[in-house]
């Protein structure tokens, strides 16, 4: 008898259940070729876990409560499309999204901030130091702690750099000057005692001090002392034409003057 009645029971609510969902049916497929798309996913906007996927065939059926009002349709490298319940026909051809291009990331250069986790400080046009600089290494004079900057009194002379201190005896603790990605050796060079003096000081736009090993490490043994990235400026295809100028005028005066013998006196 209890069998009986829950038969009953189910063969009553059935018709009401069906009765408060929406069946819908169609297909899915490429808008360029027409081939089905398999493992598409279609959802009920408003009901969350209530969706489904098309079969081999880019078929698909989904009952819906009638609070749904737009189903959604999106496949990978395609974009989404959302349809309203009412719609005459539910078979979507779905358009390719846009294709990336091919990025090769050199160094630091393309590295969100965030995603790095050495220790990195950057020292831009807003905070380089101002007045009459003779070369790039006075732009970063006290700007980053743990560096550094010594320059020779000699004219010409270059400047001793150290990041971080003193970490080796024998070999070389300048740090690797790597200027718009590529490498400069350290040391000077023939002609110059300096080997930033063959940088225009006007013509960088930022530069980057690493200083752990995990953010040096990418340059190998050469970044044993750290390593300073310059980037310099570049134009823009789309930008304006901007002109600038930049002086600097000096004037001196004796604040003591000594009395020697001139040549005839002598």
């Amino acid at each position: 008898m209890k069998r009986i009645i829950f038969y009953l029971s189910i063969c009553l609510l059935c018709p009401s259940i069906l009765a408060a969902q929406h069946s819908i049916n169609g297909s899915v497929s490429d808008a360029e070729t027409g081939e089905p798309l398999i493992g598409a996913t279609v959802i009920a906007i408003g009901e969350e876990g209530l969706g489904t996927t098309t079969d081999f065939n880019g078929n698909f059926e989904l009952y819906i409560p009638e609070n749904v009002e737009l189903i959604e349709i999106s496949y990978t490298g395609y974009k989404t499309m959302a349809i309203p319940k009412d719609a005459p026909s539910f078979n979507v051809a779905l358009a390719s999204g846009e294709v990336l291009e091919e990025v090769i990331v050199i160094g630091y250069g393309n590295v969100k901030r965030e995603d790095l986790t050495g220790s990195i400080q950057t020292v831009g046009p807003e905070t380089f130091n101002k007045g009459a600089i003779t070369g790039p290494q006075e732009l970063l004079t006290g700007k980053v702690a743990g560096v550094s900057i010594t320059t020779n009194g000699d004219p010409g002379g270059g400047s001793t750099i150290r990041i971080r201190g003193e970490s080796s005896l024998r070999a070389s603790n300048d740090p690797l000057i790597v200027v718009d990605g590529v490498p400069v050796q350290g040391g000077e060079l023939s002609g110059s005692r300096n080997i930033l003096n063959h940088i225009n000081p006007n013509d960088i736009e930022s530069m980057t001090v690493l200083k752990d090993a995990s953010a040096s490490a990418i340059y190998g043994n050469r970044a044993a002392g750290g390593v300073i990235v310059i980037t310099t400026k570049k134009g823009k295809s789309d930008a304006k034409l901007k002109v600038g100028y930049n002086g600097n005028v000096s004037f001196g005066q004796t604040s003591k003057r000594i009395e020697v013998l001139d040549a005839a006196t002598y």
